[in-house]
Formats: structure tokens, sequence, C-alpha cells
């Protein structure tokens, strides 16, 4: 952290955060905080030291020629940004960088005291994994927390994964450990489409957002682009014989998997979704 940030004085502020790199395929989760930080104007709070935490033969630096004509340097770092939207009643902070390379330990108690600082409460980290998923369903999205009040609202459960974690897992631990509500959200982005980027996974993971918050969330261009990419996949799937028919058997495991209260479920979360955008009370 280059100094102590200047916090101004924030209304109940959450906080979302996503990491480029293995908890990001793609870019779906860091695409989601970007879309924040664009729709929202946020402003730059505070930029920790790169130096502390990557290798910059894998994140290297990178230059440009400026509109003054100089040239400049531009370094992988870890930056948190503060938002204060004008439709909610909460202020957000929303942390995006790089998955740092080393002292992950370090880098999460830095970004959970600044959390504390400024009185944050609640803790989203964004996740996206490449799975066998057809292009032609809902981007599947999951979710769990530790946090009893979370676990209610949100209707998660506590995770039961066993195996490599990314700073993600260790970022919502460290939070929870100093009292601060965490949960994490996973999308599950079709392997076979994998390209960067997928905005119909950054829209996934927006709604499971807006139902963690119970607030309505800008999806500005997002409807657009996932539109625009739904035709590029068909266009793509199509002209290969072998992808659809791969496809198609993912459609009929999807299809048979999924229970029709589980069906259910969604419509009446994406009604939820929709009385909120119109500014209405679900209840």
């Amino acid at each position: 952290m280059t100094s102590t940030p200047d916090i101004p004085q924030l209304r109940n502020p959450w906080m979302v955060a996503a990491f480029e790199g293995w908890n990001d395929a793609a870019d779906a989760a860091s695409g989601a905080v970007d879309h924040l930080i664009d729709e929202w104007d946020a402003e730059l709070l505070i930029e920790l030291d790169p130096e502390d935490y990557y290798d910059f033969q894998v994140h290297r630096p990178h230059v440009h020629t400026t509109d003054d004509g100089d040239r400049l340097i531009t370094w992988p770092a870890p930056q948190i940004f503060h938002a204060r939207p004008a439709r909610l009643d909460r202020d957000v902070l929303l942390l995006r960088g790089p998955e740092p390379n080393f002292r992950w330990k370090a880098f999460c108690s830095t970004v959970i005291g600044v959390a504390q600082l400024a009185g944050v409460t609640e803790l989203v980290t964004l996740g996206a994994l490449l799975a066998d998923s057809p292009h032609t369903r809902p981007v599947p999205v999951s979710g769990s927390t530790s946090d009893p009040a979370l676990m209610e609202r949100m209707s998660l459960s506590a995770s039961t994964y066993n195996g490599p974690v990314g700073i993600t897992s260790v970022l919502g631990e460290v939070a929870a450990r100093e009292g601060i509500a965490s949960a994490s959200l996973w999308a599950a982005v079709p392997h076979y489409l994998a390209e960067p980027p997928c905005p119909k996974a950054t829209l996934a993971l927006l709604g499971a957002l807006e139902d963690a918050v119970g607030m309505p969330l800008p999806q500005g261009v997002l409807t657009e682009m996932t539109e625009a990419w739904q035709r590029g996949a068909e266009e793509l799937t199509s002209q290969d014989v072998e992808i659809a028919e791969y496809v198609k058997a993912l459609e009929n495991e999807r299809d048979t998997s999924e229970l029709p209260e589980a069906s259910g479920d969604a419509i009446a979360r994406e009604f939820e979704r929709y009385l909120r955008r119109r500014n209405v009370d679900p209840e």
C-alpha cells in the first residue's frame, strides 16, 4: 500500500472483489467488477504496491504513449475503487487486479484492513470456471458462505469443496475471521467457448450479485453484448458437426438433471430482479 488511504464517510459499505487469472475464466468475474466501475463512475480509492505481490515476468508491465507523446509504463496492481451509486442506499468498494503471485496472507490482510477502515460489513468475491455447460442454457452460478445470515438471505450453503483454491477463497476466509460476512459466487463458462470475453457469464454473475445484496444493479450494454455473444456462439457451433453434437448431449444432460423446482426458483429470482429494477419491493 502506497499510503494510508483517505477514506471518505461511507454509507453502510459492502465490497465486491474479482481477480484476473486462475479465478477468472473468460474474464467473466473481472468483467463484472469492471462493468460496475464503469457504470457507477467509481473513483480510485487506493492502489496497492505491485512490488510486494507480483512476479513481473508473469504479469509484465505495459508501456504506452500518452496524448502528450510521453512514454508511460503501467504496472499490474490491485486497485480498490469507491462507488456511491445514486439509486442505492449503500456505498460499494470494488477490488480488481491480477491474482497475486506472492505473499497472499499479507495481501489479504492489507485488503481486509482497508475494508475495516471503510466500515465494510459484507464481502462478495466473484469467480468463473470452465465447465461442461451448454451455451444454449442459462449460465449456472453457484455460491457458498459460512455466514448464517448470508446463508438465509442468499439461500446458500457452506462450501464442501476440497482441493486447490485461488486468492478469492483466502480473501473470504480472512474477511470472515475479522468479522466481515463473506460469500463467494462462481459462474460456469462453457469450456468450448473459453476465449474471453463471455458477457453472458458476466451478466449471470451480476444477477447473482444483485440477489446477494437485494438491490438493482445496472446492466448497461451487457444485455446487448450477451445477445451478440449468443449469436456468435450459435454460428460457431453450427459450423462444426462434432461441437453441435456435443452441445446437444450437454443440453440433454442439463435438462434431465435439473428438477422442476430448480427451474421454478430460477424464474422466481428473475422476476424479483425485474421488480427491483422497476424500483418495486419484491415483498
